[in-house]
C-alpha cells in the first residue's frame, strides 16, 4: 500500500491529467457549435443555472474572475446566445439569460455531452461515480476561490 502522501500525489496528478483530457475530448465534440472552448463553459453553466443568473454567481460557478467572464459574455452576447439585463432587485447588478438561440444551442450541446459522458464513463459504477464526486467536492471545499488552501479559523 502506498503512503498517504504518495496516494494524495497520485490523486492530484491524475486530476490534472483527467481534466486536460476531458477538456480536449469535450472540445472536440463542442467545436461543431462554433463556440470557443472558453465560452462554452459559461454558456453551458448559464443554461444549467436557469433564467436570470446574476453575473457574479455565474463567475463563481464557472470558477473565473468577473473581468474574465465579462469578456466571454461580450462574445456570447455578440453571437446572440446570451443577453445581459439589469437585475430588477439591484440595478447595479446584471443578470445573464440565454436567448432562444442560446437555449437551442445549449440543448444540443448538452445532448452531445450526455452521450460523451455515457461513452467515457460506461464502465464506471454508480458507486464509484458517487465516491469520485465526494472526493472532488472535498477537494474543492478545501481550496479557497483563489486556489489556495483554506486555513481553519480558531
Amino acid at each position: 500500500m502506498s503512503s498517504l502522501h504518495t496516494l494524495r500525489l497520485a490523486v492530484s496528478s491524475t486530476l490534472v491529467l483527467a481534466a486536460r483530457k476531458w477538456r480536449r475530448t469535450s472540445h472536440d465534440v463542442l467545436s461543431a457549435y462554433n463556440v470557443s472552448e472558453a465560452c462554452s463553459t459559461p454558456l453551458l453553466t448559464a443554461g444549467r443555472l436557469g433564467e436570470a443568473v446574476r453575473q457574479v454567481a455565474l463567475a463563481e460557478h464557472v470558477g473565473i474572475e468577473g473581468p474574465s467572464l465579462v469578456r466571454l459574455l461580450d462574445q456570447l452576447c455578440a453571437a446572440g446566445l446570451v443577453r445581459r439585463d439589469e437585475d430588477p432587485d439591484d440595478r447595479r447588478a446584471k443578470t445573464i439569460s440565454l436567448t432562444d438561440e442560446g437555449r437551442h444551442v445549449t440543448e444540443r450541446m448538452e445532448d452531445d455531452l450526455r452521450a460523451l459522458r455515457a461513452r467515457v464513463l460506461k464502465d464506471v459504477s454508480r458507486a464509484d461515480l458517487e465516491t469520485t464526486l465526494r472526493v472532488l467536492n472535498a477537494f474543492n471545499a478545501a481550496l479557497s476561490p483563489d486556489g489556495n488552501p483554506r486555513h481553519p479559523t480558531n
